[in-house]
């Protein structure tokens, strides 16, 4: 069911499991997250607030990533 809706997961395999690329992502992540903890401390304005803020959580999202994809995978294996 997962695979029907996301159907771009089983192509992302390379880049989650591939354990030296996935730790270059994650710290990729990481810097630009903490970017954006700069922006929150800077902001003035609430929409400036906002904006940082959503950016965080989209991509903390990303840091998940990996469980997404496997756990599609596993979906796929019951189903067939």
């Amino acid at each position: 069911m997962l695979d029907n809706r996301k159907p771009y997961l089983p192509k992302l395999q390379g880049l989650v499991n591939t354990p030296r690329t996935w730790e270059a992502f994650t710290e990729m992540l990481d810097a630009v997250i903490d970017l954006h903890h700069k922006k929150l401390e800077q902001a003035v304005e609430p929409v400036d607030l906002y904006k940082a803020q959503g950016a965080v959580q989209a991509l903390r999202q990303l840091k998940f990533l990996r469980d997404e994809v496997n756990a599609s995978q596993k979906t796929d294996k019951k189903a067939a």
